[in-house]
Protein backbone atom coordinates (compact mmCIF):
# COMPACT_ATOMS: atom_id res chain seq x y z
CA UNK A 1 0.00 0.00 0.00
CA UNK A 2 1.52 3.13 -1.13
CA UNK A 3 2.15 5.82 1.52
CA UNK A 4 2.28 8.90 -0.43
CA UNK A 5 1.55 10.64 -3.92
CA UNK A 6 4.09 9.80 -6.37
CA UNK A 7 4.47 10.13 -10.37
CA UNK A 8 6.39 7.11 -12.02
CA UNK A 9 7.78 8.03 -15.56
CA UNK A 10 8.07 5.47 -18.49
CA UNK A 11 6.06 2.43 -16.95
CA UNK A 12 6.50 -0.10 -19.40
CA UNK A 13 3.70 -2.88 -19.80
CA UNK A 14 4.93 -5.31 -21.94
CA UNK A 15 2.10 -7.84 -21.67
CA UNK A 16 -1.53 -7.31 -21.17
CA UNK A 17 -2.51 -6.32 -17.60
CA UNK A 18 -5.03 -5.34 -15.39
CA UNK A 19 -5.58 -2.82 -12.33
CA UNK A 20 -7.68 -2.49 -9.79
CA UNK A 21 -8.02 0.71 -7.36
CA UNK A 22 -9.09 0.16 -4.07
CA UNK A 23 -8.14 3.26 -3.09
CA UNK A 24 -6.88 7.06 -4.29
CA UNK A 25 -6.96 8.17 -7.49
CA UNK A 26 -4.45 6.85 -10.32
CA UNK A 27 -3.73 8.83 -14.37
CA UNK A 28 -2.28 6.84 -16.74
CA UNK A 29 -0.75 8.72 -19.74
CA UNK A 30 0.34 7.59 -23.42
CA UNK A 31 0.95 9.23 -26.38
CA UNK A 32 -0.94 12.04 -26.01
CA UNK A 33 -4.06 10.06 -24.19
CA UNK A 34 -5.15 10.26 -20.52
CA UNK A 35 -7.06 7.59 -18.43
CA UNK A 36 -7.93 8.19 -14.97
CA UNK A 37 -9.23 5.81 -12.27
CA UNK A 38 -10.60 6.45 -8.81
CA UNK A 39 -11.31 3.71 -6.08
CA UNK A 40 -13.78 1.02 -7.25
CA UNK A 41 -12.32 1.56 -10.81
CA UNK A 42 -10.50 -0.94 -13.27
CA UNK A 43 -8.15 -0.48 -16.19
CA UNK A 44 -7.40 -2.76 -18.70
CA UNK A 45 -4.39 -2.49 -20.51
CA UNK A 46 -2.64 -3.90 -23.87
CA UNK A 47 0.60 -4.95 -24.13
CA UNK A 48 3.59 -3.10 -25.50
CA UNK A 49 3.01 0.09 -24.05
CA UNK A 50 5.01 2.44 -21.85
CA UNK A 51 3.05 4.78 -19.24
CA UNK A 52 3.51 7.91 -17.52
CA UNK A 53 1.77 6.67 -14.08
CA UNK A 54 0.69 9.16 -11.07
CA UNK A 55 -0.88 7.90 -7.99
CA UNK A 56 -2.60 10.45 -5.58
CA UNK A 57 -3.77 9.27 -2.06
CA UNK A 58 -7.32 9.45 -1.41
CA UNK A 59 -9.15 12.25 1.06
CA UNK A 60 -8.62 9.17 3.77
CA UNK A 61 -4.73 9.31 2.58
CA UNK A 62 -4.98 5.98 1.28
CA UNK A 63 -3.79 4.51 -2.25
CA UNK A 64 -4.28 0.61 -3.19
CA UNK A 65 -4.26 -1.38 -5.91
CA UNK A 66 -4.06 -4.51 -7.43
CA UNK A 67 -1.55 -5.52 -10.73
CA UNK A 68 -1.99 -8.83 -12.52
CA UNK A 69 -0.15 -9.16 -15.92
CA UNK A 70 -0.73 -12.38 -18.58
CA UNK A 71 1.29 -14.85 -19.95
CA UNK A 72 0.92 -14.76 -23.19
CA UNK A 73 0.19 -18.26 -23.65
CA UNK A 74 -2.63 -17.68 -21.61
CA UNK A 75 -3.53 -15.18 -24.09
CA UNK A 76 -3.17 -17.27 -27.02
CA UNK A 77 -5.35 -20.29 -25.12
CA UNK A 78 -8.19 -17.91 -23.69
CA UNK A 79 -11.63 -19.01 -26.39
CA UNK A 80 -14.33 -15.93 -25.06
CA UNK A 81 -17.80 -16.77 -24.52
CA UNK A 82 -19.45 -14.69 -26.62
CA UNK A 83 -18.66 -13.29 -29.95
CA UNK A 84 -15.31 -11.95 -30.27
CA UNK A 85 -15.23 -8.20 -30.36
CA UNK A 86 -12.07 -6.00 -31.44
CA UNK A 87 -8.88 -6.47 -29.52
CA UNK A 88 -8.35 -3.84 -27.05
CA UNK A 89 -5.40 -1.35 -28.06
CA UNK A 90 -4.16 1.19 -25.51
CA UNK A 91 -6.21 0.86 -22.58
CA UNK A 92 -10.05 1.28 -20.94
CA UNK A 93 -11.35 2.08 -17.82
CA UNK A 94 -13.82 -0.27 -16.28
CA UNK A 95 -15.69 2.22 -13.44
CA UNK A 96 -16.79 0.48 -10.02
CA UNK A 97 -16.25 -3.63 -11.08
CA UNK A 98 -18.02 -4.54 -8.22
CA UNK A 99 -16.83 -7.36 -5.38
CA UNK A 100 -17.50 -10.08 -7.64
CA UNK A 101 -14.84 -8.92 -10.07
CA UNK A 102 -12.63 -7.67 -7.38
CA UNK A 103 -13.19 -11.43 -5.66
CA UNK A 104 -11.98 -12.91 -8.65
CA UNK A 105 -8.64 -10.61 -9.12
CA UNK A 106 -7.87 -11.52 -5.38
CA UNK A 107 -7.92 -15.31 -6.49
CA UNK A 108 -5.83 -14.35 -9.38
CA UNK A 109 -3.52 -12.63 -7.37
CA UNK A 110 -3.26 -15.40 -4.66
CA UNK A 111 -3.20 -18.32 -7.22
CA UNK A 112 0.12 -16.52 -8.21
CA UNK A 113 1.76 -15.20 -5.93
CA UNK A 114 1.32 -17.83 -3.15
CA UNK A 115 3.11 -20.55 -5.56
CA UNK A 116 3.46 -23.52 -2.38
CA UNK A 117 -0.20 -23.61 -2.09
CA UNK A 118 -1.56 -23.43 -5.69
CA UNK A 119 -0.30 -25.28 -8.75
CA UNK A 120 0.77 -23.87 -11.58
CA UNK A 121 -2.74 -25.42 -13.41
CA UNK A 122 -4.91 -23.34 -10.97
CA UNK A 123 -3.55 -19.95 -11.22
CA UNK A 124 -3.43 -20.44 -15.10
CA UNK A 125 -7.31 -21.22 -14.66
CA UNK A 126 -7.70 -18.22 -12.04
CA UNK A 127 -6.24 -15.79 -14.68
CA UNK A 128 -8.39 -17.37 -17.43
CA UNK A 129 -11.49 -16.96 -15.31
CA UNK A 130 -10.54 -12.81 -14.86
CA UNK A 131 -10.31 -13.43 -18.53
CA UNK A 132 -14.21 -14.49 -18.66
CA UNK A 133 -15.06 -10.74 -16.18
CA UNK A 134 -12.91 -9.12 -18.80
CA UNK A 135 -14.74 -10.81 -21.84
CA UNK A 136 -18.27 -10.07 -20.52
CA UNK A 137 -17.35 -6.30 -19.50
CA UNK A 138 -16.44 -6.48 -23.61
CA UNK A 139 -12.50 -6.35 -23.19
CA UNK A 140 -10.73 -8.82 -25.27
CA UNK A 141 -6.44 -8.84 -25.23
CA UNK A 142 -4.55 -9.60 -28.37
CA UNK A 143 -1.21 -11.19 -28.60
CA UNK A 144 1.32 -8.24 -28.10
CA UNK A 145 3.92 -7.86 -30.86
CA UNK A 146 6.83 -9.32 -29.67
CA UNK A 147 9.94 -7.79 -29.66
CA UNK A 148 13.78 -8.27 -28.55
CA UNK A 149 13.25 -5.61 -26.39
CA UNK A 150 10.64 -7.26 -24.58
CA UNK A 151 11.66 -11.27 -24.61
CA UNK A 152 14.87 -9.09 -22.60
CA UNK A 153 12.36 -7.72 -20.27
CA UNK A 154 10.31 -11.10 -19.40
CA UNK A 155 13.21 -12.54 -18.97
CA UNK A 156 15.10 -10.25 -16.56
CA UNK A 157 11.76 -9.72 -14.63
CA UNK A 158 11.62 -13.79 -13.97
CA UNK A 159 14.67 -13.69 -12.06
CA UNK A 160 15.64 -9.51 -11.44
CA UNK A 161 18.85 -10.95 -9.04
CA UNK A 162 20.08 -13.01 -11.48
CA UNK A 163 23.69 -11.83 -12.76
CA UNK A 164 22.44 -11.62 -16.17
CA UNK A 165 25.20 -11.45 -19.59
CA UNK A 166 25.09 -10.48 -22.76
CA UNK A 167 27.04 -14.06 -23.78
CA UNK A 168 24.56 -16.18 -21.96
CA UNK A 169 21.44 -14.25 -22.84
CA UNK A 170 22.54 -14.38 -26.43
CA UNK A 171 23.11 -18.06 -25.78
CA UNK A 172 19.69 -18.26 -24.62
CA UNK A 173 18.40 -16.77 -27.26
CA UNK A 174 20.19 -18.47 -30.31
CA UNK A 175 21.66 -15.61 -31.50
CA UNK A 176 25.34 -14.07 -31.84
CA UNK A 177 25.72 -11.25 -29.12
CA UNK A 178 26.55 -8.41 -32.42
CA UNK A 179 22.94 -9.77 -33.41
CA UNK A 180 21.54 -8.92 -30.16
CA UNK A 181 23.68 -5.80 -29.51
CA UNK A 182 22.14 -5.16 -33.41
CA UNK A 183 18.70 -5.69 -32.91
CA UNK A 184 18.14 -3.99 -29.63
CA UNK A 185 20.14 -0.87 -31.14
CA UNK A 186 17.57 -0.64 -33.85
CA UNK A 187 14.94 -0.92 -30.85
CA UNK A 188 16.70 2.02 -29.61
CA UNK A 189 17.77 0.57 -26.06
CA UNK A 190 20.46 -1.58 -24.67
CA UNK A 191 21.31 -4.53 -22.62
CA UNK A 192 23.14 -2.91 -19.57
CA UNK A 193 19.47 -0.13 -19.63
CA UNK A 194 16.79 -2.47 -20.04
CA UNK A 195 18.34 -4.88 -16.87
CA UNK A 196 18.61 -2.10 -14.91
CA UNK A 197 14.95 -0.06 -15.37
CA UNK A 198 13.41 -3.77 -15.33
CA UNK A 199 15.59 -4.48 -11.71
CA UNK A 200 13.86 -0.90 -11.63
CA UNK A 201 10.20 -1.51 -11.94
CA UNK A 202 10.27 -4.88 -9.89
CA UNK A 203 11.80 -3.13 -7.05
CA UNK A 204 9.04 -0.27 -7.30
CA UNK A 205 6.41 -3.56 -7.41
CA UNK A 206 7.97 -4.98 -4.10
CA UNK A 207 8.18 -1.63 -2.19
CA UNK A 208 4.30 -0.91 -2.75
CA UNK A 209 3.02 -4.56 -2.40
CA UNK A 210 5.22 -5.50 0.45
CA UNK A 211 6.46 -4.59 3.79
CA UNK A 212 10.30 -6.33 3.40
CA UNK A 213 13.25 -3.77 4.45
CA UNK A 214 14.74 -1.67 1.49
CA UNK A 215 17.89 -3.76 1.88
CA UNK A 216 15.96 -7.13 1.28
CA UNK A 217 14.67 -5.67 -1.85
CA UNK A 218 17.61 -4.61 -3.21
CA UNK A 219 19.25 -7.72 -2.71
CA UNK A 220 15.98 -8.99 -4.55
CA UNK A 221 17.06 -7.04 -7.65
CA UNK A 222 19.99 -7.87 -7.99
CA UNK A 223 22.08 -5.46 -5.66
CA UNK A 224 24.31 -6.06 -2.98
CA UNK A 225 24.54 -2.42 -1.78
CA UNK A 226 20.88 -0.94 -0.63
CA UNK A 227 22.91 2.69 -0.64
CA UNK A 228 24.32 1.71 -4.33
CA UNK A 229 20.08 0.30 -5.17
CA UNK A 230 18.85 4.00 -3.32
CA UNK A 231 21.14 5.88 -5.66
CA UNK A 232 19.59 4.50 -8.65
CA UNK A 233 16.25 4.00 -8.18
CA UNK A 234 16.24 7.74 -7.73
CA UNK A 235 17.78 8.09 -10.98
CA UNK A 236 15.71 6.30 -12.48
CA UNK A 237 12.15 7.88 -10.51
CA UNK A 238 13.27 11.00 -9.15
CA UNK A 239 12.67 9.73 -5.57
CA UNK A 240 13.79 7.26 -2.77
CA UNK A 241 12.71 3.91 -2.26
CA UNK A 242 11.26 5.17 0.98
CA UNK A 243 9.41 7.39 -0.43
CA UNK A 244 6.81 5.22 -1.68
CA UNK A 245 6.34 4.69 1.83
CA UNK A 246 6.07 8.12 3.33
CA UNK A 247 9.16 7.53 4.73
CA UNK A 248 8.12 5.39 7.03
CA UNK A 249 10.65 2.29 8.41
CA UNK A 250 9.42 -0.94 6.96
CA UNK A 251 8.94 -3.99 9.35
CA UNK A 252 10.78 -7.21 9.31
Amino acid sequence: MQRTTLRFSRVVVDSPALIVLLHGTKSLESAGQRWTLHGGDAIAVAGGQSFDVSNRLSAAGLYEARWLVWDTAIIEGFEPPGPAGRPLSGARVLQQVGTGFVAAVDHAVAGVTDVSSFPEEVARHRLAELLVWLSVAGVRFATPHTTTASQLRRLFAASPSAAWTMPAVAARLAMSEATLRRRLGVEGTGFADLLADVRMSCAMTLLQSTDHPVAHIASAVGYESASRFAIRFRQRFGFAPTAIRGHRRAGP
